[in-house]
């Protein structure tokens, strides 16, 4: 072979090689995925921030960095309880937060974070998963063109901070107090003002006494938030949320345009999100009890006669929102049916505590 034509080979192979790279590269860049995830956490929130964050690193090691989804503290790209508009409209892809901040939309979807007097995670999950729970959400949440994915659970919550103990129900009439879901609307019936504030708002409007009082969520996470330097009391158990649940938000349109491969990674990255979120909240809360204990807090039980009063109004809640709105009603339905059946194994198979 002579020098002229060894070197079109060579040239030829070149380009040939050049153009297979160039190709492969095409294929695969069109197989990644960037998303932006708007978190309604900040990153630092023990549990509740801290697996938002985690799962940018998450799908990034699950999908071997084919699936990127790039975490946003609160209000950086929209405000913190408007992922709902932002992530419909496209906006943004996605966004960690809570079914239950979407109440003011559809009321209904304050069941799929947490119900009063409620269950325990286990029951929770499996009237969500087998029990027909997500049979409704999926539906409704594909009628408004986004996808809800569930995506963290925690432990049960504590139930209100206040600046002085709670002697009576009566205290509660007329108090400013920021509370969450279906909780909200029983506070209401016992004559409470209840606001919605996103995590971080709460601290300032307690200090500049806008709220009088607060609830948010477990010890640890209410540690994060300073809440004892401001209200000693902090009030057991959480009947409002005995267990949790977030959620990824997803544009129904760039969730269709997924692969089968990289949904399953969104799948996967959130069951074991659930997992890490749930296991470390069980684990580190009497950790935060002691630390508040530290600082001054006193921790105190309702009695028994006001959990019975409390419940009775979440009773008459569920009777007078099921009335005014359909949607509430069947999932009300599916979510009493369910636990009529269960409640076989719950008491049989289940040590009393």
């Amino acid at each position: 072979m002579n020098l002229s034509k060894y070197a079109r080979l060579a040239a030829t192979t070149g380009l040939a090689a050049g153009l297979a790279l160039s190709l492969g590269t095409a294929a695969e860049a069109q197989k990644r995925v960037k998303w932006k995830m708007q978190s309604a956490f900040g990153s630092k929130l023990s549990i509740v921030g801290e697996v938002a964050a985690r799962y940018e690193d998450l799908m990034d090691r699950v999908s071997g960095g084919n699936f990127k989804i790039k975490f946003f503290e609160p209000g950086a790209l929209v405000p913190a309880l408007e992922a709902w508009s932002a992530v419909k409209a496209g906006s943004i892809e996605s966004s960690w937060t809570t079914a239950g901040y979407h109440a003011g939309k559809f009321p209904a979807l304050s069941w799929y974070t947490a119900v009063p007097f409620g269950p325990e995670m286990g029951e929770y999950m499996a009237w969500l998963t087998y029990g027909g729970g997500d049979e409704i959400y999926n539906r409704l949440y594909a009628e408004q063109g986004v996808r809800g994915l569930h995506c963290a659970a925690i432990a049960p919550e504590t139930s209100g901070w206040f600046r002085e103990p709670i002697d009576s129900l009566d205290q509660l009439k007329g108090m400013k107090i920021r509370f969450f879901g279906l909780g909200a609307k029983v506070m209401t019936k016992m004559g409470a003002s209840t606001q919605l504030l996103a995590g971080a708002d709460i601290y300032p409007a307690l200090e500049r006494g806008v709220i009088d009082a607060t609830e948010f969520s477990m010890p640890s996470i209410d540690l994060d938030l300073g809440f004892y330097q401001i209200a000693k009391y902090n009030y057991f158990p959480g009947w409002h949320q005995q267990a949790s649940i977030g959620e990824l938000l997803i544009n129904k349109e760039k969730y269709d345009g997924l692969t089968d491969q990289q949904r399953s990674w969104l799948d996967v990255g959130c069951s074991d999100s659930m997992m890490w979120s749930y296991v470390k909240s069980e684990a580190i809360q009497f950790k935060a009890m002691q630390e508040l204990e530290k600082k001054g807090v006193i921790f105190k039980r309702w009695p028994d006669e006001v959990l019975d009063t409390l419940k009775a109004k979440w009773e008459e809640v569920v009777a007078e929102e099921s009335a005014k709105d359909p949607l509430f009603a069947e999932v009300h339905k599916s979510y009493k049916s369910f636990r009529e059946q269960y409640k076989v194994w719950l008491d049989n198979g289940y040590l009393r505590k």
